[in-house]
């Protein structure tokens, strides 16, 4: 799905469709996920080097970025910071953060810092940009820029309602949710901050019980879901089961070891584990399956599916 330019966004089967192009979201997953391997061969630092290359053209002076470029290399909209200002600069920050080549570092951290002067109005943007701000404190923790950056990120989030059958800030799930909850428990666990830290996992605890069922996990679908509103059972997308690893994997890491165990029903899902009962992945190609429908898989194997497959095998690699 990689070329000399950035990562194909779509996928016809495991063939790129490259009429589709290529958007700043998806090379910005895919640095998340390549700064995450500790010892990275030399053919996966070169890619590194391509999706952090494709951020900073993607970058204006302001800090703002580009989405979408075309397979001409053509960008077709302006700068701005929607969702992909946020999964940018989580890919800067985790490169930053954890690329032991130090050219790569300071150019990641200088892009990082640029786009931290800007800020979104939409959380979830702000949520992508605070596991950024986490990766970059853990590395640096006097980092002035990305503490304000975490701090406002928490903000925007806003504070879960005090309904003990809807303990979430917003009164509906949409995509991505449980980033939310791992944001506030990165702030907490890095700035020390015991209540906002109990905050972050009683929220992801409700988020991983309301999608769990009969011992697998079964996400909030692509529709979403609204509070008192019935609840479509597909269909799935592969970045909900993604999302809770990550969230699950960074509450881990403050110490409670239940939580390895709601880290591995979302590797069991790509396994097979899920309403379906069918992988969700590829083994000829190592993709992953865009959707979980009613009739089975969406057989396509777009960037965000795949990222999100290896994102969670990463985890799974550590939980073992």
């Amino acid at each position: 799905m990689s070329d000399d330019t950035g990562l194909f966004e779509h996928a016809r089967h495991a063939t790129a469709l490259r009429h589709h192009g290529y958007c700043t979201d998806d090379v910005a997953r895919g640095l998340v996920v390549a700064s995450r391997e500790q010892h990275p061969a030399h053919r996966l630092t070169r890619l590194i080097e391509c999706y952090l290359a494709f951020l900073t053209h993607a970058q204006d002076r302001s800090g703002a970025f580009r989405n979408r470029l075309t397979f001409d290399r053509r960008w077709s909209d302006q700068p701005g910071v929607g969702d992909w200002w946020g999964r940018a600069m989580w890919g800067l920050g985790t490169a930053a953060a954890r690329i032991s080549a130090p050219w790569i570092r300071k150019e990641a951290l200088r892009a990082f810092t640029l786009g931290a002067e800007q800020r979104s109005p939409h959380p979830r943007a702000m949520a992508f940009a605070g596991l950024g701000a986490a990766e970059v404190l853990r590395a640096d923790p006097d980092s002035t820029v990305a503490a304000a950056l975490l701090m406002d990120a928490v903000e925007a989030i806003g504070a879960p309602s005090e309904n003990p059958s809807w303990p979430w800030p917003q009164p509906h799930l949409t995509y991505a949710n449980a980033a939310l909850a791992e944001v506030i428990i990165a702030a907490g666990d890095l700035r020390d901050d015991r209540q906002l830290l109990s905050v972050g996992l009683r929220m992801l605890t409700w988020l991983c019980d309301i999608q769990t069922r009969n011992g697998r996990l079964s996400v909030v679908p692509a529709a979403g879901w609204r509070q008192d509103a019935p609840r479509s059972r597909y269909d799935q997308q592969p970045i909900e089961v993604a999302a809770l690893a990550d969230a699950c994997a960074t509450a881990l890491a403050t110490g409670d070891p239940s939580w390895r165990e709601k880290a591995r029903l979302a590797v069991a899902w790509f396994q097979g584990a899920n309403d379906s009962g069918v992988p969700m992945w590829d083994p000829a190609t190592g993709g992953g399956y865009d959707g979980l429908t009613e009739q089975g898989p969406n057989l396509n194997q777009g960037a965000e599916s795949t990222i999100a497959l290896i994102s969670t095998m990463q985890h799974a690699r550590r939980l073992s």
